[in-house]
């Protein structure tokens, strides 16, 4: 199975404008999601999607390869599905390794191309970790709930299941890695967009309202996601913390 790792990298970020250029320790956010990528030796090759020279020289800087893709593209998994196109390499499996997760995990990447290699039956494979309480409340920390065999039924930014009876539950936090047949990466992006995505702002709930199947297994992996500046303060202090250099 031949795999591709596309790094989507926007600039223009609404809530923390220019993170994939913020420096953690020595090195950017976004040459840490490659780095890790890189170190993970899950993937044939790995690229960064990016809309911006800027993004695009940093990389070609640090020894990455990237490629430009349209501004006009409405979301991570069109860009990802545009840079696939422009690689020459012939790909079973794309994934989706989102550029504000400077922590991922080998048991993430791991875990998210877990099902492919082992044959299931699966249009979409993607990460969930245990949520951490404190995370609970915040909208952006996506959630997770799945059926007995792992299958996602919904992603929300509230917390789900409501469980108004207090029952003991293991509340479940997405990550944002995503994985994709190759054939179902050509057809996401002519999806109408649907209510459900439109409503909680979130790409993934398409594929559900569309009747594709994604497969999430849980794996280990930082918490820390950087969409705003309170998360890049706690992934400054992470850094100093773990690796004992000023972030």
């Amino acid at each position: 199975m031949r795999a591709l790792a596309v790094i989507p990298s926007r600039y223009l970020s609404t809530r923390l404008e220019g993170k994939p250029l913020l420096k953690l320790g020595e090195r950017t956010v976004v040459q840490r999601v490659w780095d890790a990528t890189i170190a993970s030796g899950e993937f044939d090759d790995v690229v960064v999607a990016t809309d911006d020279q800027r993004i695009f020289d940093a990389v070609e800087a640090f020894g990455g390869v990237a490629v430009m893709t349209s501004p006009e593209l409405s979301n991570g998994t069109e860009r990802v599905a545009a840079a696939a196109d422009l690689m020459p390499g012939d790909y079973d499996v794309v994934a989706n390794v989102q550029g504000d997760q400077p922590f991922v995990s080998l048991a993430a990447l791991s875990a998210l191309l877990a099902p492919f290699r082992e044959g299931e039956a699966v249009d979409m494979t993607t990460v969930s970790m245990p949520l951490q309480p404190e995370l609970a409340d915040d909208p952006n920390t996506v959630k997770i709930v799945t059926d007995v065999n792992g299958r996602a039924l919904y992603f929300s930014r509230s917390l789900i299941p409501a469980n108004p009876r207090g029952l003991d539950h293991a509340y479940l936090q997405h990550l944002g890695l995503y994985a994709f047949s190759r054939d179902v990466l050509r057809r996401f992006p002519t999806l109408t967009p649907t209510p459900l995505e439109q409503a909680e702002n979130l790409e993934q709930l398409r594929a559900l309202e569309h009747g594709l199947v994604i497969v999430a297994r849980v794996a280990v992996s930082s918490s820390i996601e950087i969409n705003t500046p309170e998360d890049y303060e706690r992934a400054q202090a992470w850094v100093s913390e773990h690796e004992g250099v000023q972030a």
